[in-house]
């Protein structure tokens, strides 16, 4: 989790860690916005805090020191001053970067080093589904599990095989915040309504959902196995324009279905569009756990960023986004299925959210100037300018 007052600083902590940990679950919040977080605040649900010294009237030193009194509070990195280290480290921080310029390689390390020893120290009795030694011990009544696909802050996933049918399919195990309380209950209940709705929409470009349960401790949720790779991979690979056009037109059936039920994306990437064999593409990973726990830890108002290569100029900015904003990130990602590049690149998360605000938008090679009016309607900085929803992209199609 970052806390920060300065949503460019926020972004840049995100780069660096995204970018050696692609799939982190990253949240934010900002503390002059949103007030000072909650004594309740037991900061569940994360590895690490990465605090700068944007905190309004408040010392770092004084947060360091609230938050580490907290017991199992996890480990805390701090950026500040040099003046500000002896005295956060001396509050119990467990690392210290100058706000004003950090190497990404010591940060990535000690970051590295704190995980570690976390995971060395954790208890494994804290997964509602774990590895034992002879295998994977299955909780969830009905699932023959094959093997763990990866494990986050909030979720454990598994490929498992259902055992009446014996259809292969992924199925996420959702950890519920120990600390319970109304608004981490409501949050988790909103959570679960978006998935059944998800569950109940029939269209081919979005993931399948075959069931949904909820125990005590945990939620899960059984969704399509989709095995063909996902789109990152086949930009990689070089996409013909009339391919890139049909994953196009997909993308934006499915967007255009899950706005019409009040669901925006929000994290719209070519790694949450997956293939299925017979090259059909699927719409996964709506940003709906992200938003989960950003709401189950906070009860200020925050904001999730998604990767800032694919980030509207609102979203980069913090401001309010809406079924535009998803319309943009297709954008980015059409410009990158027909060129292999990506359409605006930095040094730094800054620089590249910047360009998404004002940079002129890029031209297509002459051989693919027919989509260039296409691309400037997705690509519009203002979002009153771009196409105003999904639909309207499957129609000028």
């Amino acid at each position: 989790m970052i806390i920060d007052g300065q949503a460019e600083f926020r972004s840049l902590l995100r780069h660096h860690v995204s970018t050696h940990w692609p799939d982190a679950i990253i949240s934010d919040f900002d503390p002059l916005a949103g007030g000072h977080l909650p004594d309740e605040f037991s900061g569940a649900g994360n590895d690490i805090i990465l605090l700068g010294n944007r905190l309004g009237d408040r010392a770092g030193a004084d947060v360091v020191r609230s938050f580490k009194k907290k017991p199992n509070f996890p480990a805390v990195v701090y950026f500040g001053s040099k003046e500000e280290a002896g005295q956060v480290l001396q509050r119990g921080a467990d690392g210290c970067f100058n706000r004003g310029g950090f190497s990404h390689d010591a940060l990535v390390v000690r970051l590295s080093d704190i995980l570690v020893k976390r995971r060395r120290v954790s208890s494994t009795g804290s997964l509602f589904v774990g590895d034992k030694s002879a295998g994977i011990d299955p909780l969830i009544k009905g699932y023959r599990f094959l093997k763990k696909l990866g494990t986050s802050s909030h979720s454990s996933v598994y490929l498992a095989e259902r055992e009446k049918t014996g259809i292969k399919m992924v199925l996420k195990v959702l950890r519920q915040i120990p600390d319970v309380n109304d608004e981490s209950i409501a949050a988790f209940d909103r959570f679960l309504q978006e998935y059944e709705m998800i569950a109940e929409i029939d269209h081919p470009n979005i993931v399948k959902i075959y069931d949904l349960g909820v125990a005590d401790d945990h939620a899960h949720i059984a969704m399509e196995y989709l095995d063909a790779g996902d789109l990152r991979q086949r930009i990689n690979e070089k996409i013909f324009a009339s391919v890139a056009v049909k994953y196009l037109r997909e993308v934006a059936s499915a967007l255009a279905t899950i706005h019409s039920v009040g669901i925006l994306h929000r994290d719209l990437k070519p790694g949450n569009i997956m293939l299925r064999r017979d090259n059909s593409i699927a719409l996964i990973d709506f940003g709906l756990a992200k938003r989960l726990r950003l709401q189950m830890e906070i009860t200020g108002s925050g904001e999730i960023f998604g990767t800032p290569y694919y980030m509207s100029p609102e979203q980069g900015h913090g401001n309010p986004v809406d079924e535009r904003s998803d319309i943009y990130s297709l954008g980015v990602i059409f410009y990158e299925m027909l060129t292999g590049e990506k359409p605006y690149l930095a040094d730094t998360a800054m620089g590249i959210i910047y360009k998404h605000a004002q940079a002129p938008i890029p031209l297509l090679p002459a051989r693919l100037a027919e989509y260039q009016a296409l691309l400037n309607m997705m690509l519009a900085k203002n979002p009153d300018d771009r196409l105003q929803s999904a639909s309207e992209v499957e129609e000028w199609l």
